[in-house]
C-alpha cells in the first residue's frame, strides 16, 4: 500500500490541475478510497472521478467530502459509465433538436446550433413545419394508412391521406377525402386548413367532433368532401398517437431526451439496476407553493419533517412562489420567501444532504415575459439560498426534462386546461375534459398545442415542448383539480394547487411506476 501522505498529495494535483479545490477531509477520504491499487490504476480512478464531477455543473469548484463520497458511489461503486447519470435535470434551452430526413426515414440531430431567442422570421413558419413533418410521418404508417407493398383486400380498405395540393388541383367534386393539416383563421371568423402544400377554406356546419380538445393552431385529420373550392367537413378527429416502444426504431440509438450521454440512458442496464434496487424511491411535485403564506410554509414544514429519516430523490416546487403580486418589490419579497425557506430546510440534514430540491417557475414569477420555454428564476434573487444548500438545490426553466436512471420526466407549470377549453373551436358534448387533453397533448406532440397569439413560443426552441417520443411522465401543474390518466404507456398528472387543494400533492415511484396522492394532514388531527 502507498503512503498516504504521497496518495494525498497525489490527489490534490489531480484536482486541482482540473480547477477543483479539494477539502482535506474530501482529499483524505479519496486517499483512502485508492491508496490499496497501483499508480496507473489510481491515475483512471482520479480521471473518472474529475470527469464525473465536471459534468455535475456544481455551483462552486470547492469540494467538500460529501461531493466526492456522493460522487465516488455514483461512478465508481455501481459501475456507471461517466456519461449515466442518476439524476438529470434538463432545462429547455438545452433539449436535443431532431429533425425526421424523409428520404432515410429517420430522426437526426442538429448540431452547432445557434440558441438565440430572437432567430428570424422564417423560423415561425418551420416550427409548424416540423411538427406537422412529425405528425405527418406517424399518421401515415399507422395501421389505419399504411398500405403493404402487395395488393390485398386489407389494402383497398385502408384510408388515404391526400394534401391540399392534390384537392386544389381537381375541378370537380371529390368525394371521401381525408386531410391532415393546421386549423387557423387566415381571416376573421373564417377556419382554414393549412399544410406545407396550401389552404383550402372550411364548411364544419355538419361536422361531427371525436374525442379531444380541438383548438386553433392544431392538427387534425379532417374527413369529408371537396367541392367548389370548399372543404366541407364530417369529421374532425385527432391524428392518432403511438407508443414509445413504436416510435424508437426511427430514431435509431439517439439521445432524444437530453443530458451529457450520446446514447439513450432509457436502454442502460446500470440505471435500470439501481432503479429497481430503490423500490421506495420517490419524487414529490407540489404545484403553486406560496413561500410567502405561514400556512403552506408550516404544511412544508411538516412534509419535510415526516420525510427527514426516508428522503425522496427529488421535491419538485412549481410556481407561482408568491401569493399575490408586489409590484416592484416582487423580486425582494421572492428573495426573502427563498430565504426562509432555506433556513427551514436547513435543520433537516438527512433530508438536506439526500434530497434534490427543484424549483420551476410558473407565469408571475420574475422575471421573465409571458413567452414559453420561460428562463429560470434569475441568480440574483437564488444566490443566498444556493449558497447555503448547494447542489441541493436546482432553479431551472419553465418547462424542463427530469431523468432519473431509465426514468424520463417532462415538467411544465401552465394552466392548459383553462386556456385548451377557452380556445377550443368546439367544447366536447361529453367526456372527461382530462380525457381530452391526456388525448390532445400525445397527439399533437407537443405541450403547447395553442396559437401563438394565445400562448407565445420562442421558435427556435419550440422542441423543448415536445412530447415525441413519449416520455414516461408528464406533469402539468395546473389550476384545475388534480387528476392522473394513462394513454399510449405515459401518465400524464396534475397535482393541483397546493393551497386550493387542502395541500395535497403527487408522488411518483419511478421503481413501480406508480402514481399516489398524498396530502398534508391538519396538526390537529
Amino acid at each position: 500500500m502507498a503512503d498516504l501522505q504521497i496518495v494525498r498529495s497525489e490527489v490534490n494535483s489531480a484536482f486541482k490541475l482540473n480547477g477543483f479545490t479539494i477539502r482535506k477531509e474530501a482529499s483524505t477520504f479519496v486517499a483512502e478510497q485508492v491508496a490499496a491499487v497501483s499508480k496507473e490504476e489510481r491515475k483512471k480512478i482520479l480521471d473518472k472521478l474529475i470527469e464525473h464531477l465536471l459534468h455535475q455543473c456544481l455551483s462552486q469548484p470547492v469540494l467538500e467530502k460529501q461531493h466526492l463520497e456522493v460522487a465516488y458511489k455514483e461512478c465508481l461503486s455501481s459501475g456507471l459509465e461517466e456519461s449515466e447519470t442518476i439524476l438529470n435535470v434538463i432545462d429547455a434551452l438545452n433539449v436535443p433538436k431532431l429533425r425526421y430526413d424523409c428520404d432515410r426515414k429517420k430522426f437526426t440531430k442538429e448540431t452547432n446550433v445557434k440558441n438565440n431567442l430572437y432567430p428570424g422570421p422564417k423560423w415561425q413558419a418551420q416550427l409548424f413545419i416540423e411538427r406537422y413533418t412529425i405528425i405527418q410521418q406517424r399518421t401515415s404508417r399507422n395501421k389505419l394508412f399504411a398500405r403493404e407493398a402487395l395488393p390485398s383486400m386489407e389494402n383497398e380498405n385502408r384510408f388515404q391521406l391526400r394534401t391540399i395540393e392534390v384537392l386544389q388541383s381537381s375541378s370537380s367534386r371529390v368525394d371521401e377525402v381525408i386531410v391532415l393539416g393546421l386549423i387557423t383563421q387566415l381571416t376573421e371568423g373564417k377556419y382554414y386548413l393549412e399544410d406545407p402544400t396550401g389552404s383550402v377554406p372550411l364548411d364544419m356546419s355538419q361536422t361531427r367532433y371525436h374525442s379531444g380538445l380541438f383548438t386553433e393552431s392544431s392538427f387534425v385529420l379532417a374527413e369529408g368532401y371537396y367541392d367548389d373550392k370548399v372543404l366541407h367537413v364530417m369529421g374532425l378527429v385527432l391524428p392518432p398517437s403511438e407508443t414509445r416502444e413504436t416510435s424508437l426504431p426511427y430514431f435509431g440509438n439517439l439521445n432524444t431526451f437530453g443530458g451529457i450521454s450520446k446514447t439513450l440512458l432509457k436502454h442502460s442496464k446500470n440505471l435500470l439496476k439501481i432503479e429497481q434496487e430503490n423500490e421506495d424511491g420517490m419524487i414529490i411535485f407540489l404545484s403553486e407553493v406560496w413561500f410567502d403564506n405561514i400556512k403552506v410554509i408550516s404544511k412544508l414544514k411538516t412534509l419535510f419533517s415526516g420525510y427527514n429519516d426516508f428522503p425522496p430523490i427529488a421535491i419538485v416546487f412549481m410556481g407561482e412562489f408568491l401569493s399575490c403580486p408586489y409590484g416592484y418589490e416582487h423580486s425582494t419579497q421572492l428573495k426573502a420567501a427563498l430565504g426562509n425557506l432555506c433556513d427551514m430546510i436547513l435543520p433537516f440534514k438527512k433530508l438536506r444532504e439526500s434530497c434534490k430540491f427543484i424549483f420551476v417557475p410558473g407565469r408571475g414569477d420574475p422575471a421573465a415575459p409571458n413567452i414559453l420555454p420561460r428562463p429560470a428564476i434569475p441568480s440574483f434573487i437564488t444566490q443566498d439560498i444556493k449558497s447555503k444548500l448547494g447542489d441541493s438545490v436546482i432553479f431551472t426553466t419553465n418547462p424542463c426534462r427530469i431523468q432519473y436512471c431509465t426514468q424520463e420526466i417532462v415538467v411544465i407549470r401552465q394552466d392548459l386546461v383553462t386556456k385548451m377549453c377557452r380556445n377550443s373551436v368546439h367544447f366536447p358534448d361529453a367526456g372527461d375534459i382530462p380525457d381530452h387533453l391526456t388525448k390532445t397533448l400525445l397527439s399533437q406532440c407537443t405541450l403547447s398545442p395553442l396559437s401563438l397569439a394565445v400562448q407565445p413560443i420562442y421558435w427556435k426552441h419550440a422542441d423543448s415542448l415536445s412530447l415525441y417520443p413519449t416520455p414516461d411522465l408528464v406533469v402539468v401543474a395546473d389550476s384545475f383539480q388534480p387528476y392522473t390518466r394513462s394513454y399510449q404507456n405515459c401518465q400524464i398528472i396534475n397535482p393541483g394547487s397546493f393551497p386550493h387543494t387542502e395541500y395535497s400533492f403527487k408522488v411518483y415511484v419511478p421503481a413501480s411506476r406508480l402514481v399516489e396522492d398524498s396530502q398534508i394532514p391538519n396538526e390537529d388531527t
